[in-house]
């Protein structure tokens, strides 16, 4: 049965890849199909082939690092490099709490340093070629250390109650380690704009002022008890815009990066601030925490089940079930479901763009809106025409034509 389940993470592995692989080539075929003429205004010919050099500059790229990181993972999992991880671990410590935590922290710290170089290159050559880079060697340092540090801190913490929790009482593993991640989620929906931005970014009320006073203004016509609207110094790493709504009830918030009141006039911005009021409106945030809740139940029953099973760990080369072993030949059994769905949250993720989009149109931005979005993809330096495999797959938005021509219906 090891041997099966052996067998059966590597092709799973494979096939993942190869999926990936497919799908990127058709997206780079398909991305040299001339523009449909709704599209044709947002890149003038020189700037269209920038962002086609850019376009292929990217895929090219994440061809080799995917391929590298496949060639890794392959042989860790052909060669027992696994199993090697937990013969050291185990030689300090046998610990049923300490010896998961640091053999995932071991994997983790490894796999980082190891991409640190193509970290590296992706930001300090491909981003500053195409003119999008603003960080500075000292900040991707300060960066690298604070992720560090929130890693150990919440990611360990949750891990080790997680840990804790199966060495306490294996039989309700399932259903507490559940309630554990459900709070913890909520928790950061409610204060991830106050605690965790706060670490990398600047966050700034929203002078008084022409921006403020239509947000303001829309925000009574629409209903919508708006105060907490900040300013992100986004421009500090990128040139490129964003805007996001986060946080529920009192903690809702609406977060705007410089960069977006830079490139866009006032009534753009109020088009896709509308967009974000949209996505509350119709709940989205709530529903997407509904729906995360039965399917991480899900994970968990399942994983609850076979952690005792000496055949996932002997799949990696062990000798008895261990929670690290059999944790890391669950994620890969696991994932052709976790495929699946992914695959139907980004069909549902892409219903709630339309939506959003449908709630800003109502209010008499459909015109700002559409020149708003031209504008953050062309500042993006955007592919306008994704495959839609491809979107299938990964777009969690609908693309730049779905979103124009639905706005115009």
């Amino acid at each position: 049965m090891a041997q099966f389940l052996f067998y059966t993470i590597i092709v799973i592995l494979v096939a993942d890849f190869g999926l990936e692989r497919y799908l990127a080539y058709l997206n780079i075929q398909h991305s040299k199909l001339p523009l449909p003429t709704i599209l044709s205004d947002i890149y003038n010919p020189e700037k269209y082939d920038k962002q086609q050099d850019y376009f292929r500059t990217n895929s090219r790229f994440g061809m080799l690092t995917s391929a590298f990181s496949f060639i890794i993972t392959l042989l860790m999992y052909s060669l027992g490099g696994f199993s090697w991880v937990d013969n050291l671990i185990q030689s300090y410590t046998q610990s049923p709490i300490l010896t998961p935590i640091l053999f995932f922290a071991v994997l983790y710290f490894a796999n980082d340093i190891i991409g640190i170089p193509f970290e590296i290159y992706d930001t300090f050559v491909i981003e500053q070629k195409f003119g999008f880079n603003k960080v500075t060697p000292t900040l991707f340092l300060i960066d690298k250390l604070k992720g560090y540090g929130m890693t150990i801190v919440l990611g360990g913490g949750i891990l080790s109650a997680i840990v804790w929790i199966y060495t306490v009482t294996p039989e309700y593993f399932w259903l507490l380690a559940w309630a554990v991640i459900t709070a913890f989620s909520l928790f950061m929906t409610m204060f991830y704009s106050e605690i965790i931005v706060p670490l990398f970014n600047k966050q700034t009320p929203l002078e008084a002022g022409e921006l403020r006073t239509e947000i303001e203004k829309f925000a009574i016509k629409s209903g919508f008890n708006l105060t907490n609207i900040f300013v992100i110094d986004g421009s500090k790493r990128s040139t490129k815009a964003n805007a996001y709504f986060s946080g529920l009830g009192s903690k809702k918030r609406i977060v705007l990066y410089d960069t977006l009141m830079d490139s866009m006039s006032t009534q753009e911005i109020v088009a896709v601030l509308a967009h974000e009021v949209g996505h509350y409106k119709h709940k989205h945030t709530l529903i997407n925490l509904l729906i995360s809740m039965p399917s991480t139940l899900l994970l968990f029953f399942v994983f609850g089940l076979i952690l005792k099973s000496d055949d996932m760990a002997q799949a990696l080369g062990g000798q008895h079930a261990s929670f690290h072993l059999n944790a890391l030949a669950f994620s890969i059994l696991y994932s052709p479901i976790s495929l699946v769905l992914d695959i139907a949250t980004n069909v549902l993720s892409r219903k709630f763009e339309y939506q959003a989009d449908a709630f800003a149109a109502k209010y008499g931005f459909a015109e700002q809106l559409e020149s708003g979005l031209k504008k953050l993809s062309a500042t993006s330096l955007s592919n306008l025409m994704p495959h839609p495999l491809y979107v299938f797959f990964h777009y969690s938005h609908p693309t730049l034509y779905q979103r124009i021509t639905k706005i115009a219906q």
